[in-house]
């Protein structure tokens, strides 16, 4: 066995210290126990973190997908090696307390695809997710690793069908508001919930994880097309295999995660994802991506881009289509196709596959068809779908979804909740009427901790009729099924005495977003005497994951980051 070679040496930058020379004998021998040969061990050590589960629809797939990635890796002559990790279901923990772990198994995912590839010397990473948390979590993981990395996606759950109209999970949420107002029946409830999901897949609106797969594609991690193929379509295991063999020729050619994800590639990430009406979410994750990978981007660059952005797509939860129709329709390559024509993305930026982002997009020819994707002179809207508002209630900034609402002015009576579950029975029992300010604090990364996404309450707003008369505003977040004039991220939170916890009912609440301002209407010297009257409260968990996280979480701000 030759374990000496020069050649082989620049390949193995990591697992030579692990496989390599006679003082490494016994991991060899162990090595030889999971059916690697002499030859093997010469050649680079590929991690693939598979992130199957049975527990949501979105990833009891991947396992199919990486095993394709991992006969991708095999015949491009490196070594895969598959282990699993954890996912979480936010939609089937929403509006429970354990919705509280969402955000925290980011941090565990990224962890702990860390830990097994620093530990076991690992040359190259490649991910297959497909979950809300699983992405960024994987992302921020290559980042920090900063070995050779590809990310693949599980991609997308085909829509159900009630009464003849696709219906996805953000229609289940919305019929349960719909049945606390008698406007539906239990049988029709169950109904719909009988077919609201039919197979394997991530949620399949402009959600979170299709957010992220697209801002993935548009940052250039993952395979050129790949962001918007539904889950059932054998595609996938064509990307998957291509991604095995691009990790060798980024092993060969010394390409690592930070030379792909540079500012250049978070503006066209965040471009896109504003073009696409994506998810709040996406500002608080790719924050975190860019503090791993020691980018400087802050949360103000989000609106800065949203000015000049145009909304070119009609999907959900705003618009009407799903990442099944968006496939069909050209994909995500369409959409950036018709930025960089725009002068709106950096062409320039390299890709996992050698190419640039402007040469992976020389043979697209579709065409935007003014339906589902939106051509740049016939937007739906000259500036892009989120908005980032400041003001004496949310000075670090707060986070609002404009694409998926017109309702964007308001001032009305606050109404204070500490907790989701107190507003979701007041809003199911009538007790927020049109025209109030529904506060929701206490949910924030320090404060519930953990952030939790609130579809539930979002989702009885919408269906008791209130999406267009009330607004929503807290230091939590939401899920990206979410829509109508809802503000989440707002910092600083209340556990911190950001002033949301200084707000007293019946307090006046300015919203705008022409002019980007969330104000409490009292005066300066009242919210100080607020202040210092104000007293931190006991944390809600004081021993496990949720108190390590709660010591350790920053704000949303910076994206909600642990070190």
């Amino acid at each position: 066995m030759t374990i000496n070679s020069k050649d082989i040496s620049l390949l193995k930058h990591k697992s030579a210290a692990i496989s390599l020379g006679p003082d490494r004998a016994p991991a060899r021998s162990m090595l030889r126990a999971v059916g690697l040969g002499d030859d093997d061990m010469e050649k680079p050590f590929v991690a693939i973190a598979n992130l199957a589960s049975d527990v949501t629809p979105c990833n009891v797939h991947l396992t199919r997908i990486a095993d394709k990635a991992k006969q991708g890796l095999w015949d491009a002559n490196a070594v895969p090696f598959m282990f699993g990790t954890i996912t979480i279901s936010d939609g089937i923990s929403m509006g429970t307390e354990g919705m509280k772990g969402s955000l925290v198994s980011r941090e565990v995912i990224a962890d702990s695809i860390e830990t097994v590839c620093f530990t076991e010397g690992m040359d190259g990473l490649l991910i297959v997710a497909a979950c809300d948390k699983n992405m960024p979590g994987a992302m921020m993981s290559m980042a920090r690793l900063n070995i050779p990395s590809v990310f693949v996606y599980g991609g997308a759950i085909l829509p159900g069908s009630y009464k003849g109209e696709d219906i996805n999970i953000q229609d289940m949420f919305e019929a349960v508001g719909a049945y606390s107002k008698c406007q539906m029946s239990l049988e029709e409830l169950i109904d719909m919930e009988r077919v609201a999901c039919p197979g394997e897949g991530a949620c399949s609106g402009m959600f979170t994880a299709n957010t992220m797969a697209s801002a993935i594609e548009a940052m250039g991690m993952s395979v050129p097309g790949a962001a918007s193929i539904p889950a059932v379509d054998d595609r996938n295991l064509s990307v998957a295999e291509q991604a095995g063999k691009h990790i060798y020729t980024m092993l060969e050619k010394g390409v690592k995660p930070r030379d792909i994800m540079t500012r250049n590639a978070f503006e066209n990430a965040i471009r896109l994802v504003l073009s696409m009406g994506g998810s709040t979410n996406s500002v608080l994750h790719l924050l975190a991506i860019a503090h791993e990978a020691e980018v400087n981007l802050t949360i103000d660059d989000f609106d800065m881009l949203s000015r000049d952005t145009p909304y070119l797509t009609d999907l959900k939860p705003g618009g009407k289509y799903v990442m099944s129709d968006m496939d069909r329709s050209g994909g995500v390559q369409v959409v950036l196709k018709e930025l960089l024509e725009a002068g709106l993305i950096h062409g320039n930026e390299m890709t996992i596959n050698g190419k640039t982002i402007g040469e992976n997009l020389e043979n697209v020819k579709t065409r935007p068809d003014n339906k589902v994707i939106f051509s740049v002179p016939n937007a739906k809207s000259s500036t892009g779908g989120l908005a980032i508002l400041k003001g004496n209630l949310a000075p670090e900034g707060a986070v609002m979804k404009v694409s998926g609402t017109s309702h964007h002015k308001h001032e009305g009576p606050a109404k204070v909740y500490d907790g989701e579950r107190a507003a979701f029975e007041a809003v199911t029992n009538g007790d927020v009427v049109d025209g109030d300010v529904v506060i929701i604090r206490y949910e924030g990364p320090k404060g519930g901790p953990g952030m939790q996404e609130m579809l539930a309450v979002t989702g009885a707003v919408m269906g008791a009729g209130l999406g267009e008369s009330t607004l929503l505003i807290t230091d939590g977040r939401f899920s990206g099924a979410t829509r109508g004039p809802m503000i989440g991220h707002v910092a600083p939170e209340a556990a911190v005495g950001g002033p949301i916890a200084l707000v007293q009912e019946g307090d006046i609440i300015s919203m705008d977003v022409n002019s980007r301002q969330l104000d409490v209407k009292i005066s300066k010297e009242e919210l100080e005497s607020r202040g210092k009257a104000w007293k931190p409260r006991e944390p809600n968990y004081k021993k496990g994951v949720l108190a390590k996280y709660s010591k350790l979480v920053s704000s949303a701000s910076i994206g909600a980051v642990t070190n």
